[in-house]
């Protein structure tokens, strides 16, 4: 099966750069590109892309402005930002936008590539000093702990796979568990730890 890929980006360049690469690539199929978040959000929810490459400093609208009302729109899209700069404001705005991943404009092919399997199969790839940051942006009020105990040990299994960076299928095959299960985990834990995303809650299993 194909991933399907959308691009968003208003470099006329770098979106030919981008959709060359993926037309390259086998396993990936591209179902459109666009220079503006006016087209993306007209177009994109027709087209059903499994992951979209999104540009931040679209014209007019912000990229993760873009993200927040495609996500509305279209939960199961998965979103990997490109952007020129390490931003933290941009990082966090994307992340809270429903982003997935984040990425530079300047990574390599091959691991953008990698990126983009990585985010379909339920990863959250950012570079090292970007991981760094959103560590270091979530704060630990006290009490907050006691989430942590109401783990089960699989719980806390799955949690410390998903804190070491691995996919939900590799998640599964570690674990020998099914998919399914997996996605039952994600469930529990994050109602568990009153949270929303896969960043919150390694960060509050980091900080337990």
């Amino acid at each position: 099966m194909q991933i399907k890929i959308a691009v968003v980006d208003d470099d006329e360049g770098i979106r030919s750069t981008l959709t060359a690469l993926i037309k390259r690539a086998a396993g990936f199929k591209l179902v459109g590109e666009f220079g503006n978040g006016e087209a993306a959000l007209k177009e994109i929810p027709k087209l059903m892309p499994d992951v979209v490459l999104m540009d931040i400093n679209l014209p007019g609208m912000k990229g993760y402005e873009c993200v927040r009302q495609l996500k509305l729109a279209q939960p199961t899209i998965q979103f990997l930002m490109l952007t020129v700069y390490e931003d933290s404001d941009s990082l966090f705005n994307s992340l809270r936008a429903g982003a997935s991943g984040y990425l530079l404009k300047r990574t390599a092919s091959a691991r953008l590539l990698e990126a983009i399997r990585d985010v379909y199969d339920g990863g959250a790839p950012m570079t090292p000093q970007l991981a760094r940051r959103v560590v270091q942006f979530f704060s630990k009020p006290a009490g907050e702990s006691a989430p942590l105990a109401k783990l089960t040990p699989a719980e806390r299994e799955f949690l410390d796979q998903l804190a070491n960076g691995y996919a939900y299928k590799e998640i599964a095959d570690r674990m020998n568990i099914s998919i399914d299960t997996v996605r039952s985990y994600v469930r529990t834990v994050y109602e568990k730890l009153h949270v929303h995303s896969r960043t919150e809650a390694v960060v509050k299993y980091l900080r337990g």
